[in-house]
Protein backbone atom coordinates (compact mmCIF):
# COMPACT_ATOMS: atom_id res chain seq x y z
CA UNK A 1 0.00 0.00 0.00
CA UNK A 2 2.82 2.08 0.92
CA UNK A 3 4.52 1.22 -2.43
CA UNK A 4 1.36 2.54 -4.75
CA UNK A 5 1.33 5.70 -2.49
CA UNK A 6 4.28 6.89 -3.72
CA UNK A 7 4.21 5.40 -7.28
CA UNK A 8 0.62 7.94 -7.47
CA UNK A 9 2.35 10.50 -5.94
CA UNK A 10 6.22 10.41 -8.56
CA UNK A 11 3.35 10.34 -10.94
CA UNK A 12 1.46 13.29 -9.81
CA UNK A 13 5.03 14.88 -9.94
CA UNK A 14 5.67 14.05 -13.48
CA UNK A 15 2.92 15.17 -15.00
CA UNK A 16 2.73 18.70 -12.92
CA UNK A 17 6.07 18.99 -14.65
CA UNK A 18 4.67 18.01 -17.68
CA UNK A 19 1.68 20.49 -17.69
CA UNK A 20 4.42 23.27 -16.29
CA UNK A 21 6.83 22.37 -19.59
CA UNK A 22 3.74 23.02 -22.06
CA UNK A 23 2.59 25.98 -20.64
CA UNK A 24 6.28 27.65 -20.61
CA UNK A 25 6.90 26.96 -24.07
CA UNK A 26 3.11 28.16 -25.03
CA UNK A 27 3.74 31.27 -22.71
CA UNK A 28 7.18 32.08 -24.82
CA UNK A 29 5.89 31.30 -28.16
CA UNK A 30 4.32 34.45 -28.95
CA UNK A 31 1.08 32.85 -29.94
CA UNK A 32 -0.95 35.55 -30.85
CA UNK A 33 -4.47 35.78 -32.41
CA UNK A 34 -4.56 37.14 -36.12
CA UNK A 35 -6.45 40.75 -35.85
CA UNK A 36 -6.05 43.48 -37.97
CA UNK A 37 -5.73 44.40 -41.75
CA UNK A 38 -4.67 41.91 -44.27
CA UNK A 39 -1.44 43.16 -46.78
CA UNK A 40 0.80 40.91 -49.23
CA UNK A 41 4.04 40.75 -50.28
CA UNK A 42 6.21 38.92 -52.99
CA UNK A 43 9.11 36.86 -52.10
CA UNK A 44 11.98 34.71 -54.52
CA UNK A 45 12.55 32.61 -51.87
CA UNK A 46 11.15 32.58 -48.40
CA UNK A 47 13.64 30.13 -46.89
CA UNK A 48 11.26 28.15 -44.61
CA UNK A 49 8.94 30.62 -43.52
CA UNK A 50 5.43 29.52 -42.88
CA UNK A 51 2.19 30.55 -41.74
CA UNK A 52 2.25 31.78 -37.77
CA UNK A 53 5.62 33.03 -38.36
CA UNK A 54 6.09 36.33 -37.03
CA UNK A 55 6.03 40.23 -38.26
CA UNK A 56 7.87 42.51 -36.72
CA UNK A 57 9.29 46.15 -36.77
CA UNK A 58 12.34 47.20 -34.76
CA UNK A 59 12.13 43.94 -33.23
CA UNK A 60 8.65 43.56 -31.67
CA UNK A 61 5.92 41.90 -33.25
CA UNK A 62 3.14 43.80 -35.32
CA UNK A 63 1.74 40.98 -36.86
CA UNK A 64 1.57 37.30 -38.52
CA UNK A 65 1.74 35.33 -41.53
CA UNK A 66 -1.75 34.50 -42.43
CA UNK A 67 -1.13 32.36 -45.68
CA UNK A 68 0.96 31.63 -48.44
CA UNK A 69 0.64 30.33 -52.41
CA UNK A 70 3.02 30.33 -55.13
CA UNK A 71 2.34 32.43 -57.62
CA UNK A 72 1.74 30.10 -60.80
CA UNK A 73 2.85 32.41 -63.07
CA UNK A 74 6.29 33.98 -61.41
CA UNK A 75 6.59 31.28 -59.33
CA UNK A 76 7.38 33.66 -56.29
CA UNK A 77 6.14 33.15 -52.58
CA UNK A 78 3.03 35.06 -52.04
CA UNK A 79 2.44 35.79 -48.23
CA UNK A 80 -0.34 37.32 -46.86
CA UNK A 81 0.38 39.23 -43.23
CA UNK A 82 -2.14 40.46 -40.94
CA UNK A 83 -1.00 43.74 -39.60
CA UNK A 84 -2.43 45.27 -36.29
CA UNK A 85 -4.71 47.99 -36.77
CA UNK A 86 -2.96 50.58 -35.35
CA UNK A 87 -0.03 50.14 -37.29
CA UNK A 88 -0.33 52.04 -40.38
CA UNK A 89 2.87 51.06 -42.91
CA UNK A 90 4.09 53.61 -45.35
CA UNK A 91 3.51 52.81 -49.31
CA UNK A 92 7.04 51.92 -49.52
CA UNK A 93 7.36 49.98 -46.61
CA UNK A 94 10.42 47.40 -47.15
CA UNK A 95 10.02 43.65 -46.24
CA UNK A 96 12.68 41.21 -45.55
CA UNK A 97 12.87 37.74 -44.32
CA UNK A 98 15.11 38.02 -41.40
CA UNK A 99 16.12 35.13 -38.24
CA UNK A 100 16.83 35.31 -34.86
CA UNK A 101 20.91 34.50 -35.72
CA UNK A 102 22.27 31.08 -36.82
CA UNK A 103 19.99 28.89 -35.40
CA UNK A 104 16.74 31.25 -34.57
CA UNK A 105 13.40 31.06 -35.91
CA UNK A 106 12.61 32.86 -39.26
CA UNK A 107 10.10 35.72 -39.84
CA UNK A 108 9.58 39.31 -42.02
CA UNK A 109 11.11 42.33 -40.99
CA UNK A 110 9.42 45.61 -41.96
CA UNK A 111 11.25 49.12 -42.28
CA UNK A 112 8.49 51.23 -43.07
CA UNK A 113 9.50 53.93 -45.52
CA UNK A 114 8.75 57.97 -45.24
CA UNK A 115 5.74 58.30 -47.08
CA UNK A 116 2.96 60.24 -45.99
CA UNK A 117 0.49 57.47 -47.55
CA UNK A 118 -0.18 54.22 -45.79
CA UNK A 119 -0.81 50.85 -47.40
CA UNK A 120 -4.62 49.92 -47.55
CA UNK A 121 -6.15 46.87 -46.07
CA UNK A 122 -6.07 44.53 -49.25
CA UNK A 123 -2.62 45.80 -50.33
CA UNK A 124 1.03 45.25 -51.23
CA UNK A 125 4.03 45.65 -49.57
CA UNK A 126 6.32 46.08 -53.16
CA UNK A 127 9.53 46.51 -52.24
CA UNK A 128 10.84 42.76 -50.72
CA UNK A 129 13.96 41.02 -50.18
CA UNK A 130 14.12 37.10 -50.48
CA UNK A 131 16.73 35.16 -48.08
CA UNK A 132 20.23 34.24 -48.66
CA UNK A 133 21.34 31.30 -47.84
CA UNK A 134 24.00 30.62 -45.80
CA UNK A 135 25.83 28.72 -48.24
CA UNK A 136 25.69 31.48 -50.54
CA UNK A 137 26.69 33.56 -48.57
CA UNK A 138 30.01 31.71 -47.17
CA UNK A 139 29.97 31.04 -50.92
CA UNK A 140 30.49 35.05 -52.18
CA UNK A 141 33.09 35.73 -49.36
CA UNK A 142 35.23 32.90 -50.48
CA UNK A 143 35.16 33.90 -54.15
CA UNK A 144 35.53 37.46 -53.13
CA UNK A 145 38.36 36.33 -51.52
CA UNK A 146 39.91 34.63 -53.78
CA UNK A 147 39.70 37.44 -56.27
CA UNK A 148 41.28 39.72 -54.31
CA UNK A 149 44.33 37.79 -54.26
Amino acid sequence: MNQRMVEIGMGAVMLLLGLSAIYTVYASSQVTTSTGYTVSVRFNKVGGLGEGNAVRIAGLQVGTIVGQKLDPETYDAVLDLTIRNEVKLPVDTEAEVSSDGLLGGKFILLTPGKSKDAIPPGGKITKAKGVVALEELVGRMIFSTAQSN
